[in-house]
């Protein structure tokens, strides 16, 4: 069964950055990853005006069960949207993993920075784009596999969370790459 991914973005960063977005869920598509993106594709900010509160919130519940039908969201914001940021907060809240792609600037503070296991934030250029939603699709697909706790310093919880923060991933995802790394050079 394929994964499904729900991709939001600014309707109104559209008008700049469209050939970004179509080419996310290109790359997604691509994964075998079925993509739910018509609600900002076919939007416009003149549509999202001129519906009424019922309908404004009706869509909220959609969007809702949409969020919660997928097995991740994927965010370009590049263009800021607070509107993007709630939706990100209701996957976040659901447990579901989100991407936060951004091309220009700096990450979305209000999230980034809230230190989230769930949570890759990654600027791009069209040449990186490919191998992040690989690497995150990968994350998800492997986030099933096999949980594995254990206990750490303090000293080595620090570090941790400094790499972390200076990387822009979560620890998890700074000790696997680590682990993978060391196991392609060693031959095991």
């Amino acid at each position: 069964m394929a994964m499904k991914a729900y991709f939001t973005a600014s309707v109104i960063g559209k008008q700049y950055h469209l050939d970004h977005y179509l080419k996310i869920i290109e790359i997604l598509k691509s994964k075998s990853v079925d993509v739910r993106a018509e609600h900002i594709l076919e939007a416009t900010e003149t549509t999202i005006r001129i519906k009424n509160k019922d309908q404004r919130l009706a869509f909220m519940d959609q969007l809702e069960s949409w969020i919660t039908a997928s097995d991740f969201l994927v965010a370009e914001t590049t263009f800021p949207s607070i509107s993007v940021g709630y939706e990100i907060s209701i996957a976040l809240h659901r447990g579901k993993p989100v991407l936060i792609l951004y091309n220009e600037g700096e990450p979305p503070s209000l999230i980034v920075y809230h230190h989230e296991d769930k949570v890759v934030s990654e600027k791009y250029t069209p040449e990186t784009l490919p191998g992040i939603i690989a690497d995150f699709v990968n994350f998800v697909r492997g986030a099933s596999d096999i949980r594995f706790t254990f206990f750490i310093t303090p000293q080595i919880a620090a570090f941790l969370k400094k790499v972390a923060k200076i990387q822009k991933i979560p620890k998890s995802v700074y000790l696997r790459k680590l682990i993978e790394s060391n196991m392609t050079t060693k031959n095991h």
